[in-house]
């Protein structure tokens, strides 16, 4: 699992290349796996590879999600807010989970966070969203990963990066 942490990065740029429906069935199986506050699972995924799709959902807000338009693999994590009070919580750790499955199987991706983003004066990101996809009502979406091959490569975050004086022991502010 640190290997796998270590070499994690967000891609914002892919290859044309369609993610086979082997791959997108084990990212399922990871993102159902999600652990969940007392196993309520107020998520739902809805798994986007038409292009015409992507790209209508790579404007749901104005800065951070235009990149979208070239993956070829859009996840949408869709959550229910009636179904728990902690439903914020439960989609990110969807995401995340998401997220390290991606890498795990030589993907790359990357969150594109729509909740308390805008689209318009209008609409929030997460109700356009909703809309382009078809939900019930109920239903928003705080979160889209982008999926597919990684067209770039960085490097992994060197340990020295690494922000260890955030890191207290026993109590705040207790360093080793």
């Amino acid at each position: 699992m640190i290997d796998l942490l270590r070499s994690r990065r967000s891609i914002r740029k892919f290859t044309e290349k369609a993610v086979e429906a082997d791959i997108v069935d084990q990212l399922m199986e990871a993102v159902l796996r999600s652990p969940s506050s007392r196993g309520f699972n107020p998520w739902e995924f809805v798994v986007v590879d038409a292009s015409q799709t992507i790209q209508r959902l790579s404007k749901a807000k104005a800065h951070g999600a235009t990149f979208l338009a070239k993956a070829p693999l859009a996840v949408a994590i869709c959550a229910d807010p009636a179904k728990s009070d902690v439903w914020v919580e439960d989609a990110a750790i969807a995401a995340i989970i998401l997220h390290l499955a991606a890498t795990d199987l030589g993907l790359g991706s990357c969150w594109i966070q729509l909740r308390k983003r805008e689209y318009d004066a209008g609409r929030t990101a997460s109700e356009y969203a909703a809309e382009v996809l078809g939900l019930p009502a109920g239903l928003t979406v705080p979160v889209i990963m982008a999926i597919g091959y990684p067209a770039q490569s960085s490097p992994p975050h060197p340990r020295e990066s690494l922000q260890m004086d955030k890191v207290s022991f026993n109590r705040y502010g207790t360093k080793r």
